[in-house]
């Protein structure tokens, strides 16, 4: 049946943590619809052993992307990249991080090669990756910056949290709460929502997204009487946007955006810090939400959630989110793109 399919690539992320766990329980649903084939990216030794910690019957077979998709039905396709250490379940350690880093690193060549569809990643531990000297604040700046060197053309990469009944984008991400005023700036939120409206067309079909723009300040500031960003950074940026045809509309008191009838008046949520839109994304959809990555030059997208190291190896760990993730790459990699 994914005979000539061309798979995804699913990057095996902190082999200690639960990622091995949720792939093999992954390919268990591989019969249900919508389930598309992927070759996961990362050492099969330590996939054999999972399996039989969790007492999974999962046939893991070596290969190449050409050959995963027809292999898909039978086996566990994997691209091997051995650890060169053993890996102990919930046991993180700095030994695992070049495995980890190497595993990325093939799935975004393979991706960019055109040898499979879309990149979806396990989650990573990024203290143990700091403490093997990795010189980026997380997982997308990283990805950004192999697709910059892969491609030769800088990208900006945007987290969009996509659930059930929520989009949200964050315009600032992994910083201090205290450096957000000084970190939002009309062009930052003007260059997110460009990227945003954009990739919603080209590989979610919205021909017109709509975007609702979170104010900073509670009240979006009540006319400059709780802070002065919204009107001087936050409403001048989303003028911009609509004088280039984008329909933004804002700032918006946040603390009246996520009920159900606001959410009906909009495609994606644009906020100006970090759980200002994960809270939201989370509360309404924490099983099945995909953190999927926009403004990159091949479709990424994954699991929303941690590596979850008390979970690695006992059984516990749902696979729910990364078959959200898998099954989103797949829609992405067939989405008839919009232009305008």
């Amino acid at each position: 049946m994914t005979d000539g399919v061309l798979p995804l690539a699913l990057s095996q992320g902190d082999p200690a943590g639960i990622g091995p766990d949720i792939a093999l329980q992954a390919w268990l649903r591989r019969g249900e619809s919508g389930l598309p084939p992927f070759l996961y990216i990362g050492d099969p030794a330590v996939l054999r052993v999972r399996a039989r910690q969790l007492d999974l019957d999962v046939p893991i077979i070596e290969t190449d992307a050409p050959n995963a998709g027809a292999l898909f039905g039978d086996a566990l396709p994997v691209h091997s990249i051995p650890t060169g250490v053993d890996v102990l379940a919930g046991k993180p350690h700095v030994s695992n991080a070049r495995g980890t880093i190497a595993a990325i690193e093939t799935a975004v060549s393979l991706c960019l090669s055109g040898q499979v569809r879309a990149v979806v990643t396990n989650p990573i531990a990024k203290s143990v990756l700091y403490e093997a000297g990795f010189g980026f604040p997380g997982h997308t700046e990283f990805l950004a910056d192999l697709a910059t060197r892969t491609t030769g053309t800088p990208c900006m990469p945007v987290m969009m949290l996509v659930g059930p009944k929520l989009k949200a984008v964050p315009v600032t991400i992994h910083i201090p709460i205290k450096d957000v005023p000084t970190a939002l700036t009309e062009t930052l939120i003007v260059d997110t929502c460009r990227i945003v409206a954009r990739d919603l067309g080209a590989r979610f079909g919205l021909a017109s997204p709509r975007l609702a723009v979170a104010g900073l300040n509670p009240h979006a500031g009540e006319g400059g009487a709780i802070g002065h960003e919204d009107d001087d950074i936050i409403h001048p940026a989303i003028r911009l946007l609509r004088d280039e045809g984008v329909d933004a509309f804002g700032p918006l008191p946040a603390d009246t955006m996520f009920h159900d009838d606001a959410r009906g008046r909009y495609d994606v949520a644009i906020c100006m810090y970090h759980d200002q839109a994960l809270i939201p994304a989370k509360a309404l959809g924490f099983d099945d939400s995909v953190n999927v990555t926009l403004g990159l030059p091949f479709i990424r997208t994954s699991p929303d959630h941690g590596t979850a190291f008390g979970l690695a190896g006992t059984g516990h760990a749902r696979e729910t989110s990364l078959v959200a993730a898998l099954q989103m790459a797949d829609r992405m990699s067939q989405a008839k793109g919009v232009t305008g």
